[in-house]
Protein backbone atom coordinates (compact mmCIF):
# COMPACT_ATOMS: atom_id res chain seq x y z
CA UNK A 1 0.00 0.00 0.00
CA UNK A 2 2.86 2.43 0.61
CA UNK A 3 3.73 2.92 -3.07
CA UNK A 4 0.10 3.78 -3.79
CA UNK A 5 -0.02 6.15 -0.83
CA UNK A 6 3.22 7.82 -1.92
CA UNK A 7 1.89 8.30 -5.44
CA UNK A 8 -1.40 9.75 -4.20
CA UNK A 9 0.44 12.15 -1.88
CA UNK A 10 2.66 13.24 -4.74
CA UNK A 11 -0.10 13.59 -7.34
CA UNK A 12 -2.84 15.12 -5.24
CA UNK A 13 -1.01 17.08 -2.57
CA UNK A 14 2.45 17.71 -3.98
CA UNK A 15 4.05 15.89 -1.03
CA UNK A 16 7.08 13.65 -1.19
CA UNK A 17 6.61 11.21 1.64
CA UNK A 18 9.64 9.84 3.44
CA UNK A 19 8.04 7.71 6.12
CA UNK A 20 9.48 6.25 9.26
CA UNK A 21 9.83 2.55 10.01
CA UNK A 22 6.91 0.13 9.79
CA UNK A 23 5.73 -1.86 12.77
CA UNK A 24 6.55 0.68 15.44
CA UNK A 25 4.72 1.16 18.74
CA UNK A 26 2.93 4.50 18.40
CA UNK A 27 1.58 4.43 21.96
CA UNK A 28 4.34 6.75 23.30
CA UNK A 29 3.37 9.31 20.66
CA UNK A 30 -0.30 8.94 21.64
CA UNK A 31 0.54 9.44 25.29
CA UNK A 32 2.55 12.52 24.35
CA UNK A 33 -0.45 13.81 22.41
CA UNK A 34 -2.64 13.61 25.50
CA UNK A 35 -0.08 15.59 27.45
CA UNK A 36 0.28 18.18 24.67
CA UNK A 37 -3.51 18.54 24.32
CA UNK A 38 -3.83 19.18 28.05
CA UNK A 39 -1.30 22.00 27.73
CA UNK A 40 -3.00 23.64 24.75
CA UNK A 41 -0.51 22.60 22.07
CA UNK A 42 -2.18 19.43 20.84
CA UNK A 43 -2.62 20.58 17.24
CA UNK A 44 1.01 21.69 16.95
CA UNK A 45 2.21 18.43 18.51
CA UNK A 46 0.09 16.33 16.14
CA UNK A 47 1.39 18.24 13.13
CA UNK A 48 4.99 17.86 14.31
CA UNK A 49 4.60 14.12 14.96
CA UNK A 50 3.04 13.59 11.53
CA UNK A 51 5.87 15.52 9.87
CA UNK A 52 8.50 13.65 11.87
CA UNK A 53 7.14 10.28 10.77
CA UNK A 54 5.80 10.91 7.25
CA UNK A 55 8.26 13.52 5.98
CA UNK A 56 11.46 13.03 7.99
CA UNK A 57 11.44 9.21 8.44
CA UNK A 58 11.79 9.43 12.22
CA UNK A 59 10.65 6.71 14.58
CA UNK A 60 7.88 8.19 16.70
CA UNK A 61 8.21 5.41 19.26
CA UNK A 62 11.60 6.79 20.36
CA UNK A 63 11.50 8.89 23.50
CA UNK A 64 14.26 11.25 22.32
CA UNK A 65 12.39 11.97 19.07
CA UNK A 66 9.17 12.70 20.96
CA UNK A 67 10.98 14.89 23.50
CA UNK A 68 12.51 16.93 20.67
CA UNK A 69 9.05 17.32 19.14
CA UNK A 70 7.61 18.36 22.50
CA UNK A 71 10.27 21.03 22.91
CA UNK A 72 9.66 22.28 19.37
CA UNK A 73 6.02 23.01 20.25
CA UNK A 74 6.84 24.72 23.53
CA UNK A 75 6.64 21.93 26.09
CA UNK A 76 9.24 21.54 28.79
CA UNK A 77 11.35 18.50 27.98
CA UNK A 78 11.70 16.94 31.45
CA UNK A 79 8.01 17.38 32.28
CA UNK A 80 7.09 15.82 28.95
CA UNK A 81 9.38 12.84 29.56
CA UNK A 82 7.77 12.34 32.97
CA UNK A 83 4.32 12.46 31.33
CA UNK A 84 5.30 9.64 28.96
CA UNK A 85 5.45 7.26 31.94
CA UNK A 86 2.57 8.77 33.92
CA UNK A 87 -0.27 6.26 34.37
CA UNK A 88 -2.84 9.08 33.99
CA UNK A 89 -1.94 9.59 30.33
CA UNK A 90 -1.68 5.85 29.62
CA UNK A 91 -5.20 5.43 31.02
CA UNK A 92 -6.49 8.26 28.82
CA UNK A 93 -4.98 6.67 25.70
CA UNK A 94 -6.40 3.26 26.65
CA UNK A 95 -9.86 4.84 26.99
CA UNK A 96 -9.53 6.40 23.51
CA UNK A 97 -8.52 3.05 22.03
CA UNK A 98 -11.42 1.32 23.76
CA UNK A 99 -13.84 3.94 22.41
CA UNK A 100 -12.47 3.51 18.87
CA UNK A 101 -12.90 -0.25 19.12
CA UNK A 102 -16.48 0.23 20.35
CA UNK A 103 -17.11 2.27 17.19
CA UNK A 104 -15.63 -0.52 15.08
CA UNK A 105 -12.50 1.44 14.17
CA UNK A 106 -9.42 -0.70 13.82
CA UNK A 107 -7.03 1.35 11.70
CA UNK A 108 -5.85 4.77 10.75
CA UNK A 109 -6.63 7.15 9.42
CA UNK A 110 -10.28 7.05 10.39
CA UNK A 111 -12.21 10.29 10.16
CA UNK A 112 -15.73 10.71 11.53
CA UNK A 113 -17.75 13.62 10.20
CA UNK A 114 -20.79 14.97 12.08
CA UNK A 115 -20.91 11.79 14.18
CA UNK A 116 -22.45 10.15 11.11
CA UNK A 117 -19.99 9.59 8.26
CA UNK A 118 -16.90 7.42 8.57
CA UNK A 119 -14.05 7.74 6.08
CA UNK A 120 -11.26 5.20 6.53
CA UNK A 121 -7.88 4.84 4.95
CA UNK A 122 -5.87 7.31 2.92
CA UNK A 123 -8.48 8.90 0.68
CA UNK A 124 -8.20 11.32 -2.21
CA UNK A 125 -8.80 14.96 -1.39
CA UNK A 126 -11.96 14.96 -3.51
CA UNK A 127 -13.49 12.26 -1.29
CA UNK A 128 -12.99 14.46 1.76
CA UNK A 129 -14.51 17.43 -0.08
CA UNK A 130 -17.55 15.33 -1.01
CA UNK A 131 -18.07 14.19 2.57
CA UNK A 132 -17.80 17.71 3.97
CA UNK A 133 -20.26 18.95 1.35
CA UNK A 134 -22.67 16.17 2.33
CA UNK A 135 -22.34 17.16 5.98
CA UNK A 136 -22.98 20.82 5.10
CA UNK A 137 -26.26 19.85 3.39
Amino acid sequence: MRPQLYEMARAQYGLELNSGPMGIDSRPALIGAKCAEAQGVGAAYHEAVFAAYWLHAQSIEETAVLADIAESVGLEREAFLAALVDEKWETAVAADIQQAMAYGLSGVPALVFANKYLVTGAQPYQTLVEVTEKVAE
